[in-house]
């Protein structure tokens, strides 16, 4: 197998990006007939493009896998260093590339965007597969957050 480029998404790849969803919603809930979802999701990334980074896996001109982070900025307080965040979401690659590494380039890439960035922390809300995937990259559980759902 040739090496997978792994880079940051431009604007231009925002409907690949889309692809890469409605892919990965079929996986789980099988096919979902919604022809404004792409719509949806242009106006989506288009907003969120001033605070998310979003990485590609591309392998033979294909692109076979992506990941994001939201970047959050703290509120300056007085006598505390400005510090920033990020909220890892959307790790996905296709069935075909899995467990060929794609995955940890991936992340890899977005933990030292982190790292070299000065990121205090990054978290994320794995599925209990993921689990081990992310605790090999030194992922532990936390206990600072607190987490409020919607009433059903």
């Amino acid at each position: 197998m040739t090496s997978p480029v792994i880079r940051i998404a431009a604007s231009a790849d925002a409907p690949a990006l889309a692809a890469l969803r409605r892919t990965w919603t079929a996986e789980q809930h099988g096919t979902v007939g919604d022809p404004g979802f792409e719509a949806r999701f242009l106006d989506w990334y288009e907003r969120e493009s001033a605070r998310r980074f979003s990485w590609l896996a591309e392998l033979g001109g294909e692109l076979v896998g992506m990941v994001n982070m939201a970047v959050f900025d703290r509120m300056p307080q007085p006598g505390r260093e400005p510090g920033s965040w990020g909220y890892l979401a959307n790790a996905f690659v296709l069935a075909d590339y899995r467990n060929q590494g794609i995955g940890s380039l991936l992340l890899g890439a977005l933990l030292d965007h982190a790292d070299s960035h000065g990121y205090v922390r990054v978290v994320l809300s794995p599925s209990e597969r993921s689990v081990p995937f992310y605790q090999r990259a030194g992922f532990t559980q936390g206990t600072e957050l607190m987490v409020r759902r919607r009433a059903r």
